[in-house]
């Protein structure tokens, strides 16, 4: 397989030099920032699909929002000027049309406020939406991608970036259809400003610059700070976690952890704190400062207007319409440009979700599979299998050669970090194998449906997920589309003895297991490990595979459920591993496995016999008991 790069969870290797290197790769130019809006037609489509009602809802209310400012200054200078004319005439003459101007900019007011309320109900429904289909896309996406890739820091930095782009990106939606509806509005307003004097506007666009360029500056700033902390962001998620769950109390208790818990955490939060503090205090001291070169701008082009107006160039609703409509243009367009910074900044961000999506899986399905054989006729045949992971120099497994026959048991016995999961998760195309092949009845195993083989193998690992579901959920697991067969799901739980764990509980298999939710019930190691074993049941599996299935169970039940595991495995093939030789011998065949390498493969009697490593291994144990 292509091999990546890992990168342990916690701060970057060599340390804040490390980190601050990674800042400086993560600088934004201009061109970075442009390029980042090409973008935005991708996510616009994602946008549209998610509801193409409330999106065009949303645009054609702002086109006419942004249209109402231009409208109600004007409005505003032609009531001035009648009322300046009314008072010349003595107020003798006709005042029905200054009551008509009122009323039409009290319906303006009306109206702008009614669809300013309609926008921002959009919003939060298309938000709301979109963050809920997203989140759907992306855990559909994690599940197509490979076992190999979640074990990649790097990867857990893409999916970290991705996952807090779910929510808040509508964000970025309100934020460019308020450019646009900002955009129009500057439009009506500045050419009403062109009118009476062009000028006005290179007055306004010298107002506006200062402050976006050190906005510009300072979220550029922002951005780098964020994205070169992001391994560091997740270790605080972990802390956080580990520090107060229900799930690590005990240890934290019995080793003392807490004060070493809160400390690594106080000790990167404040330096997070420390960078972003001095970001914001700088941000603020030259924001001052710009923003008043701006205001020193509109000040001139304000004592323009007033002059004009004094010397009789303009009437007094001309004075009160350009100074409004000026004051209006450089607010929008300092948000504007605001805005644009920010809006690539975000359009940067959006390319952490598309990134994520972008990456592809190494393990798939071929174009045209094989038809899964029904029976399985000549087994699984390992090929001289070589398999390392990935950053590691040490082989996990490398000329495995052996054949797991129908209807066989076999057996897998090592020490720890033999390779004996490691073998299991190949066989379940959780990995590819780096040399050799692995056959199904004489094809390669690529060359069947991915979907088809892991439906006809059934594997349950040492570390079971204890979900935080019902009980009967739980068992279910095994085969979720028969999660609402509850006769299966109870006959599952009756062949692995969960069925004695379920009968306990005050809502049966309605119960909710695990303290995280209300009312919700903690199992013991054994009787997790029990409604665990329930799961292969669910499973109308040809192959069926037990990591270490009975570590937490005492000597009775692990008998009994050996016992019923030999009924259900009649017929098929199946693989355990296990540390015990109680259970062991009850294979047709144990395969021994020492440093990624066979050493050894037989019955128990054979392998005794031949008095190698694996009779060494059970007197080891046998003494034990003595």
């Amino acid at each position: 397989m292509t091999p990546t790069t890992i990168r342990t969870q916690g701060p970057p290797k060599g340390g804040r030099a490390a980190a601050q290197k990674e800042e400086q790769t993560d600088q934004v130019s201009w061109r970075d920032r442009f390029a980042a809006l090409g973008n935005l037609p991708a996510f616009f489509r994602l946008v549209w699909e998610t509801s193409p009602g409330l999106f065009l809802g949303d645009a054609l209310l702002r086109l006419v929002q942004a249209a109402i400012p231009a409208a109600s200054l004007y409005i505003g200078k032609l009531i001035i000027d009648q009322v300046v004319s009314l008072t010349k005439a003595g107020g003798l003459t006709d005042t029905t049309l200054l009551w008509q101007l009122v009323a039409a900019e009290f319906a303006l007011a009306i109206l702008s406020t009614a669809i300013g309320r309609a926008i921002s109900l959009m919003d939060g429904l298309l938000g709301d939406k979109f963050a809920n289909a997203t989140s759907i896309r992306l855990m559909e996406h994690a599940a197509e991608l490979d076992l190999e890739q979640f074990e990649d820091a790097t990867f857990y930095d893409k999916l970290e970036r991705a996952r807090r782009q779910t929510t808040g990106r509508t964000v970025l939606l309100t934020g460019v259809f308020g450019q646009v509806q900002q955009l129009i509005s500057v439009g009506f307003l500045a050419a009403g400003l062109a009118v009476y004097n062009p000028w006005l506007l290179l007055l306004i666009a010298v107002a506006v610059t200062p402050s976006f360029i050190g906005d510009n500056y300072f979220n550029k700033k922002s951005y780098s700070l964020s994205r070169s902390w992001t391994p560091e962001r997740r270790e605080l998620d972990y802390l956080r976690y580990v520090g107060a769950s229900d799930e690590t109390a005990k240890e934290v208790k019995i080793f003392g952890l807490s004060g070493f818990l809160v400390d690594r955490f106080r000790t990167l939060s404040n330096e997070y704190l420390g960078k972003n503090q001095a970001i914001a205090v700088s941000r603020a001291g030259w924001g001052t400062l710009l923003t008043v070169l701006g205001t020193a701008g509109y000040y001139g082009a304000y004592v323009w207007i007033v002059r004009r107006a004094v010397t009789g160039g303009i009437s007094l609703g001309d004075l009160t319409f350009l100074a409004g409509s000026f004051r209006q243009v450089r607010g929008s367009l300092e948000g504007i440009l605001l805005q644009f910074s920010s809006l690539t900044q975000e359009a940067i961000y959006l390319q952490d979700l598309f990134d994520y999506f972008a990456i592809k899986p190494l393990i798939h399905s071929p174009r045209t599979p094989l038809p899964f054989p029904r029976p399985v006729r000549e087994g699984f045949t390992f090929e001289n299998v070589g398999f390392k992971y990935t950053n590691s120099e040490r082989w996990a497994l490398r000329g495995l050669s052996f054949t797991l026959k129908p209807g066989e048991k076999l057996a897998l016995v090592g020490e720890n970090g033999a390779g004996k999961t490691t073998l299991v998760k190949l066989l379940a195309r959780l990995y590819d194998p780096a040399e050799g092949r692995i056959l199904l009845d004489g094809h390669d195993i690529r060359d069947y449906s991915l979907d088809d083989l892991r439906r006809n193998i059934g594997v349950i690992f040492q570390d079971y997920i204890r979900f935080k579901m019902s009980a009967g959920t739980n068992i279910a697991v095994g085969d979720i589309d028969e999660r609402t067969n509850q006769p299966r799901i109870e006959n599952s739980a009756q062949r692995s003895l969960a069925d004695t764990v379920i009968a306990k509980l005050p809502d049966g298999y309605q119960q909710q297991l695990g303290k995280s939710f209300n009312k919700g019930v903690e199992l013991s190691g054994g009787e997790w490990q029990k409604v665990a074993l329930g799961r292969a049941y669910m499973r109308d599996a040809q192959l069926i595979i037990l990591d270490e299935p009975t570590a937490a169970l005492d000597a009775r039940a692990e008998y009994e459920v050996f016992q019923r595991f030999n009924a259900l495995t009649e017929g098929k093939s199946s693989v355990i591993i296990s540390h015990r030789f109680s259970t062991v011998r009850m294979a047709n065949r144990i395969l021994v496995l020492e440093g990624g390498r066979l050493v050894e493969i037989g019955s128990h009697e054979e392998l005794l016999a031949q008095n190698g490593r694996y009779a060494e291994l059970f007197a080891l144990q046998a003494r034990g008991y003595q």
